[in-house]
């Protein structure tokens, strides 16, 4: 099927804490394990593009001690939600918050060892706006770490994905679900979108709705 697009931002308070609440573990662990697996050493000074109530953000810097995360969302409702997550975690002093939208975000260029983003990519109109932003925010060499979902073949396909996986969840979690999964691209289409944008990722299918893109910045 064809890609369609979703809201961009989830700045809903009810939507957000529905979010918030739903149980994304496995695979957040899944992305962490993978993350520190492969890229531990450079995990000093990272960014986490799309952090949401920073479930991911906190894992890691459980994972990694001396890690220091700059942690982007686009919503200040799920920046709420992280901030008070962050404070109960006792995690401030090394976790910092930072409103934004893709691209052009207002942090510093080649400042980041680590670029990291889980689930966020479906969310942008112009995927151009990732690439762009990973290259201009990681210094030379700096790793990246993308897991995103990947589009079904229709719209019922989709529907199963979402019983099958989140089926007691809020039904406002579902619908986004569904939309999400709507609005993400292909492993060929991300291949494409790398290759434009110069970038010499590897993209591996995790499983019928993720799938990992990893590489060093040039």
């Amino acid at each position: 099927m064809d890609r369609i697009l979703e809201p961009e931002i989830m700045d809903d308070r009810e939507a957000a804490a529905a979010y918030a609440r739903a149980d994304f573990s496995d695979s957040n662990q899944l992305y962490v394990d993978r993350v520190v697996a492969r890229s531990g050493e450079h995990l000093s000074s990272v960014v986490d593009l799309g952090c949401g109530p920073a479930d991911v953000t906190m894992r890691l810097a459980r994972a990694v001690p001396r890690a220091r995360i700059t942690a982007v969302d686009g919503s200040e409702e799920m920046l709420t939600l992280a901030h008070r997550a962050i404070g109960a975690a006792r995690l401030a002093e090394r976790i910092t918050l930072h409103l934004g939208r893709l691209p052009a975000l207002a942090l510093p260029e080649h400042s980041f060892d680590a670029v990291l983003c889980k689930d966020m990519l479906h969310h942008l109109p112009d995927p151009r706006t990732l690439w762009s932003e990973a290259l201009r925010l990681g210094r030379p060499g700096a790793v990246v770490h993308v897991m995103d979902l990947v589009r079904p073949g229709s719209p019922l396909e989709a529907r199963e994905i979402v019983e099958r996986v989140s089926s007691r969840e809020h039904p406002l979690l579902k619908e986004d679900f569904y939309n999400s999964l709507c609005a993400a691209f292909t492993v060929e289409e991300v291949r494409a979108q790398l290759r434009a944008a110069g970038l010499t990722f590897a993209v591996e299918p995790l499983s019928d709705r993720h799938m990992a893109i990893e590489g060093v910045l040039p």
